[in-house]
């Protein structure tokens, strides 16, 4: 086991990280930019490193300083977070060549999953379904339109270095395809350092479902359940759920062994998350490997009772799985809703400022993982997420009515947040019938909007 962990994060996963390692009775390093001086985890780590700057290229994605961080303070492994420096192999290279453990899979599968195309092309090869389209990047816009017209419209025009939403274009027609082609490689190019693109068929109205495995250095693979991923706005998650709702006994038990043998083809090892689209006619097919531990991990806790973050820190450790399928039971239902600095009503706005009161909602069954706190200021330098609501019950039904009334106790007042946005969803008759799709919270806005149903 590792002795002190640097935590190459900030937020509300900086914090959690802080709590599994002092569970495991790790040391802790924190390491901050100048905005976030006041972070609500440096007051509970043993070090503090000021990184000097505002932008997360000047901090938390500086790789320089992160290393010279560790050598600093002496810490023998790092807890990369998500986001940032998460899924950066180049980092995780850097790290190894220190001996320092970066509390993740190794550079090699990192770079193997980095390449959207190549992880795709892997999956396929190890027998797991992946989404109709090219398994080479396509180099002409004549190779283009004749996967195009094998697939039909309407499509996607991927970069295949893209990833959290990024470098992806809608492709509905041949004219679409022809102005499209050059300047999404131009796009590849100015944004990830690489003009490769691949084409998929576009799923409408499909169903985001993420499996949560785990994986020890001597073989040993589980998974920890599934998850609802299909509430999001621009192609970024806003609510989530444990289990999804709706899938035959037969379709997730296949999703699930789809997710361990990929996970065993590639020498996994970790926590990590594979996802899956799943189309209305009940195929589903592999979409993309998230390296990493996941914003919506706390659903999967709560119904399964394990620590995910915890036994990925003893994973990375080179520690045996402490348990075996057969042990992973799964109990109840829960919800995840992310409470983010956005204003709704004004096209969902980013909203940083002064929290002038920070209250959140207690009781069983409830559960708010949050840095934030009345008087704490969030920046406009990062990602606007500050706080998840996380709400666990016996069945969908009475978690949906427990999240509500959470939601109604949930007081930030000085910035404008998404929980209108929640109240919205978990009041939809569609979504209480489980109806869901990954266009679900465009689509319900859009009708709020347009009929002045704009609910606080």
């Amino acid at each position: 086991m590792f002795s002190k962990v640097l935590i190459a994060n900030r937020g509300e996963i900086a914090l959690r990280v802080v709590r599994a390692c002092k569970e495991l009775g790790l040391k802790t390093v924190g390491v901050f930019s100048d905005p976030d001086a006041n972070l609500l985890h440096l007051r509970f780590v043993d070090q503090k490193v000021a990184l000097g700057g505002n932008s997360a290229i000047e901090t938390y994605l500086n790789i320089p300083k992160i290393v010279r961080a560790c050598e600093i303070t002496g810490a023998d492994a790092v807890h990369p977070g998500y986001g940032f420096l998460a899924e950066n192999a180049t980092f995780a290279e850097e790290l190894e060549k220190r001996g320092i453990a970066f509390i993740g899979p190794g550079p090699d599968v990192l770079r193997k999953m980095k390449n959207k195309l190549q992880a795709k092309r892997l999956m396929h090869e190890a027998g797991v379904p992946v989404i109709p389209g090219s398994l080479e990047p396509v180099k002409t816009f004549a190779d283009a339109h004749d996967i195009a017209r094998e697939i039909g419209y309407p499509l996607l025009l991927k970069a295949c270095l893209g990833g959290g939403g990024r470098g992806i274009r809608v492709i509905e027609s041949d004219d679409d395809l022809k102005k499209s082609f050059d300047s999404a490689r131009r796009e590849a190019q100015a944004a990830f350092g690489n003009e490769e693109l691949y084409i998929e068929k576009l799923i409408d109205r499909a169903r985001h479902i993420e499996v949560q495995i785990l994986a020890d250095r001597f073989g040993n693979v589980i998974h920890v359940g599934e998850r609802e991923c299909s509430l999001q706005r621009r192609r970024q998650k806003i609510l989530e759920e444990a289990p999804a709702t709706g899938l035959s006994p037969t379709l997730r038990a296949e999703i699930l062994d789809a997710a361990v043998r990929a996970a065993k083809a590639l020498g996994y090892v970790t926590c990590g998350t594979f996802e899956f689209l799943v189309t209305p006619e009940g195929n589903f097919y592999f979409m993309e490997l998230n390296a990493r531990i996941q914003v919506e991990h706390p659903v999967t806790e709560e119904i399964s009772g394990v620590d995910l973050v915890r036994e990925q820190i003893r994973l990375a450790a080179g520690e045996e799985l402490a348990f075996r399928q057969e042990d992973v039971v799964l109990r109840g239902h829960a919800i995840e809703m992310r409470i983010n600095a956005e204003d709704p009503e004004k096209r969902f706005a980013p909203s940083p400022g002064r929290i002038v009161q920070f209250e959140i909602p207690r009781g069983p069954g409830i559960r708010v993982d949050s840095h934030c706190y009345s008087g704490y200021t969030v920046p406009p330098h990062y990602d606007s997420l500050i706080a998840k609501l996380i709400v666990w019950d016996v069945s969908r039904e009475f978690a949906i009515r427990r999240s509500r009334e959470a939601l109604r106790s949930f007081f930030v007042e000085g910035i404008a947040t998404t929980i209108p946005l929640h109240l919205r969803i978990l009041s939809h008759p569609d979504f209480l019938e489980g109806n869901l799709h990954t266009r679900f919270v465009e689509e319900v806005w859009q009708e709020d909007v347009k009929g002045g149903d704009v609910r606080r």
